[in-house]
Parts: C-alpha cells; structure tokens; sequence
C-alpha cells in the first residue's frame, strides 16, 4: 500500500501534467499557486512522519538480534542441560560426551544461522528504508527546483514587460519636452501643427 507521501508526490505529478502551457513558452506551464501550495505544504508536514517511520523501522534492527541472541542462549541452556544428564549417567559416561558435544555443535551452528539471518534481515531493512527514504526527498527536491525554476521565469517575464513599458513611457516624454521648446520660443503653436501627441 502507498503511503500517503507517496500520493502527495503523485498528486503533485498529475497537477504539474495538468497545468495548461504558457503561450509562445516552450516547456513552461501556468500554475494555480495557492492549489501547488497546499500540495508542498501537505508533503512538508508528511515528510518528517514517513522519516520517523523509517527510523524506527532500522531501530527494530537491535530488537531483532537480541530476540536471535535469547533463542540462541535457548538452545544453548537446552544443550547444556542435555549435556549434563547425559553425563550424570556414569554406565554411559563416554557415550554421553560423545552425544553431548553433538548436541553443542549443532546447537552452535544453529545459533550462529540464526544470528546471521537475523543480521542479514535487519541490514536488509534498513538498506530498504533508507533507500526508499532517499528517493523520496529526492523527488521533493525535484518538485521545489521545478517551481523555483518557474518563479524566476515569470519574474523575469514581468521584468521584461515592465522595462518595456518604461522605454514607451520615457520615449513619449521625451516627444512632449521636444514639442514644448518652439511653443516657449514663439508663444504659439506652429500653423497646422496638431495638439495630440504620437503616443506609442
């Protein structure tokens, strides 16, 4: 089952493919920002929980060996205890070494599966989480340098309209300061000169 960062992230996927693209703007789109907002804001308060997860799932690791090490000194106690009743019986005293180092071998090799398998799974787990834990930090990342990247296209998109819009403003002023100077020279305006303004 997915967990709920991982609906987040394709939530955020499907909005971003959804979004319509800004005309004559190759590889850019028009976003909603308060719907993307609450998307980001959702996955950073998500974030940190499936973390934690991850971490006590790597910190069962110990809880694991030590439940192998008691089954371990289980097997071990047993043997012991087979080894000593064995022995007890002087009729069968070399036969009863012979049972009872059997048994110890078997119980140590026994032992020793069960730590290394316990071993392996644990390093296993957390291989897993962290793995997992780090491809999902790394698609937010992908997701903050997408809209980062987005923002600074519009901003200078605005820059660009606003340094036009001052070209045409400067530019008309200048036609009015050069229209003024023979109408301070003469007190009137030439014949047939018209009062409007070429304005851009």
């Amino acid at each position: 089952m997915n967990s709920r960062l991982e609906q987040i992230l394709a939530e955020i996927e499907e909005y971003i493919d959804s979004c319509k693209a800004q005309p004559l703007a190759k590889g850019k789109i028009v976003v909603d920002k308060e719907e993307l907002m609450e998307l980001l804001t959702e996955l950073r308060l998500k974030t940190p929980d499936e973390i934690r997860r991850y971490q006590k799932i790597i910190a069962n690791r110990d809880a694991i060996l030590s439940d192998a090490q008691a089954k371990a000194d289980e097997i071990l106690a047993q043997a012991q205890i087979q080894t000593n009743e064995l022995v007890s019986e002087h009729q069968i005293m070399q036969q009863a070494y012979a049972q009872a180092n059997e048994v110890v071998a078997i119980a140590t090799n026994q032992a020793q599966e069960i730590l290394d398998k316990a071993t392996e799974d644990a390093n296993a787990i957390r291989t897993a989480s962290i793995e997992y834990t780090d491809n999902l930090l790394g698609s937010l990342e992908n997701i903050v340098v997408h809209a980062i990247d987005t923002s600074k296209a519009k901003y200078d998109s605005l820059l660009s309209s606003l340094q036009n819009c001052y070209d045409v403003v400067k530019a008309n002023r200048g036609e009015l300061s050069a229209q003024e100077e023979p109408d301070d020279a003469s007190g009137d305006a030439a014949p047939g000169q018209s009062d409007e303004l070429d304005l851009i």
